[in-house]
């Protein structure tokens, strides 16, 4: 499933392992680079995205998320583009590149989190992890649309990275 861009972008709720998953992928293929659209939102307002919502509220940076996916879809060619929990709402996501889904149980996730060697700076960079209740709220109210949004759906939790991204390249190639 080639896109003209020739991009994939890697959607999922936070801490599933979209970066992870990304630099992985080049890694094993070189012929591609790696954009992070939160890393690429701090760059553009020179602030902390958790800065960004505290001041400027969740519309404002969702109007930034589109004006990143505007330019991805316009400028951005081989790239993997892991995406901000909320990113798969962008209204032209499909013109980016290939949607990739990575797709685990919510458990999984928090306990991917919670076990990293460097928990303590994964769980400060995801502030709504602090409240596991409303965290597994925001990750049913998620499900359906990442579903929706995908070009393919790969269950991250039962393989390890280097099997799914050779998956993903296979699917995506």
């Amino acid at each position: 499933m080639k896109h003209k861009n020739n991009n994939i972008v890697l959607i999922g709720f936070m801490g599933v392992g979209k970066g992870a998953l990304a630099r992985e992928i080049v890694r094993q293929n070189t012929s591609f680079y790696t954009l992070d659209t939160d890393d690429m939102i701090e760059s553009y307002t020179n602030t902390k995205i958790k800065k960004i919502f505290a001041t400027a509220g969740e519309d404002a940076f969702r109007a930034l998320e589109q004006k990143t996916a505007d330019w991805l879809a316009n400028s951005v060619k081989n790239a993997v583009i892991s995406t901000g929990g909320g990113f798969y709402k962008v209204n032209n996501l499909k013109e980016i590149g290939t949607v990739v889904y990575l797709k685990a149980d919510f458990e999984w996730i928090l306990n991917r989190i919670l076990n990293a060697h460097n928990a303590k700076k994964k769980l400060k960079k995801r502030p709504l992890f602090q409240d596991p209740k409303k965290a597994k709220k925001l990750y049913d109210e998620r499900l359906e649309g990442y579903e929706k949004a995908a070009d393919i759906i790969m269950d991250v939790s039962s393989d390890e990275f280097s099997k799914i991204v050779e998956k993903i390249l296979k699917a995506t190639l």
